[in-house]
């Protein structure tokens, strides 16, 4: 007669789906060699910890994460643009640090597919979502402050976000991305974008996908709790892609 197989424990299902993703990668890209304990508990989203148990989650790291990019940001847009007034930098800073901003470093560094998601949200693509990424990416830089110091975590914010602090703008991250590549097509005499979108999920909890194509190709895809934000996150991908 054949046994049934044991129910593991929150903390053996924490340590199973931590163990079963090679992370080396992820720390090649933070480029610090955090420690088993820090990067688990950073990775932990808040769907897992209460589907196995209640278990401790990267809520409260997100806290330290947000403080520790927001002053490392602040200081090096303060020391960059020396000619530019505080309305500028302050606006320049909110569009770096903001959840768009943080989520496009997060693929950048492939981090999606490190994080530890509960069964609902890996059932509704929660590794794509903006403000699961950006959460995490957060609960990241948190969690390198706290095994490490302050000048470790900067110095990982600075290099990652290098490129966005470089071309920062007062018009800001958070902007009409289907305009701006509007924009940007014309500029390149390309054809008009074409956004094709679908929903799927009950009326109460709905998820649009949105593709933009550029000359029958596509060029974006993105995510949402409507249409608009779908288009939005489609049309910003794209623009990356073509800029």
């Amino acid at each position: 007669m054949s046994r049934k197989k044991a129910r593991i424990t929150g903390a053996e299902a924490l340590d199973e789906a931590f163990a079963a993703v090679d992370h080396a990668p992820l720390r090649a890209s933070l480029g610090v060699d955090i420690d088993d304990e820090h990067l688990r508990l950073a990775l932990t989203h808040r769907s897992f910890a209460n589907e196995n148990g209640m278990l401790p989650n990267n809520e409260r790291l997100e806290f330290l994460g947000d403080a520790v990019l927001g002053l490392s940001v602040a200081t090096q847009l303060y020391v960059q643009y020396p000619d530019r007034p505080e309305s500028d930098i302050s606006k320049m800073r909110a569009s770096i640090v903001s959840r768009y901003g943080l989520a496009d470093i997060a693929r950048e560094i492939n981090l999606g597919q490190h994080i530890l998601l509960g069964k609902g949200e890996e059932g509704t693509d929660g590794r794509s979502k903006d403000s699961i990424l950006a959460d995490t990416m957060e609960a990241i830089l948190g969690s390198i402050y706290r095994q490490f110091d302050f000048e470790t975590a900067r110095d990982v914010v600075l290099r990652l976000f290098k490129a966005k602090i470089d071309t920062a703008s007062a018009r800001g991250l958070h902007q009409d991305w289907k305009t701006t590549l509007q924009e940007k097509v014309a500029e390149k005499k390309l054809p008009a974008p074409v956004y094709e979108s679908v929903v799927a999920g009950p009326d109460h909890d709905q998820l649009f996908t949105s593709n933009v194509l550029i000359d029958g190709t596509v060029r974006g895809t993105g995510t949402g709790p409507n249409k608009k934000l779908a288009e939005q996150q489609a049309a910003h991908e794209a623009f990356l892609a073509i800029r």
